[in-house]
């Protein structure tokens, strides 16, 4: 994901990569007119407004801590954060404009209000979640299913979920409502793994500056 950023943050007018971080010690300082920084280094990186993490759980609280303390935003697409950490994002939205997403995908943005609409005008129909990734992915359901199912919810529908592991699937996730006589379906299928690294992108774009808060995706589509 990191290779992806840079590669396409180059492509863009409206952003200026100041650094990259990355877990281990760097080969190279500068790389194509980047500085690259180690972990350990993060608190040494260059001023920035908005800052993108895909790192793990334990790489997290580091750079939340930097932007709380640079006043900076930040746009995390990193899973897997223990209750602790969710509270912390809560508290650091109230000094600046953060989004975390399982999912940076445009398209499953939109999908996800979709998903709550129906559920809202179909009370009582069956909701089901089927989800799809390539056979390395270990969890299941997929974070993605999970927030599409917390849209249901959030709708009044109380859905049921189902997991695939197949072949190199970048990702597939099915909503189904169905009643006696009809069923409704709404579908969004990954094909390239570039379309998480262009959303999160995106909405850096149109995050930094904003008000102090915890924004969604769908918030920043416009």
């Amino acid at each position: 994901m990191g290779q992806a950023l840079l590669r396409l943050a180059g492509e863009r007018d409206d952003l200026v990569v100041v650094a990259a971080v990355q877990r281990s010690q760097p080969a190279q300082r500068v790389v194509e007119g980047v500085a690259h920084f180690a972990a350990a280094e993060l608190s040494g990186a260059p001023s920035f407004d908005v800052a993108i993490d895909f790192s793990l759980p334990q790489g997290f609280d580091p750079i939340l801590a930097l932007c709380e303390q640079r006043g900076a935003a930040l746009v995390s697409g990193t899973t897997g954060l223990e209750e602790p950490q969710q509270v912390a994002v809560d508290a650091a939205a109230q000094h600046i404009p953060l989004l975390w997403a399982a999912n940076f995908s445009l398209g499953v943005a939109i999908l996800g209000e979709l998903v709550e609409r129906a559920a809202q005008a179909l009370q009582g129909w069956d909701c089901d979640i089927v989800e799809s990734h390539h056979v390395h992915k270990k969890d299941a359901p997929s974070g993605t299913a999970l927030a599409l199912g917390a849209s249901a919810e959030q709708g009044g529908a109380h859905p049921r979920y189902a997991s695939l592991r197949a072949g190199d699937i970048v990702g597939e996730h099915l909503v189904q409502f169905a009643a006696p006589g009809e069923r409704i379906e709404l579908i969004h299928r990954a094909t390239n793994r570039d379309i998480f690294a262009r959303g999160a992108l995106h909405a850096a774009a149109k995050l930094a500056g904003r008000a102090p808060g915890r924004y969604r995706l769908r918030d920043l589509l416009a």
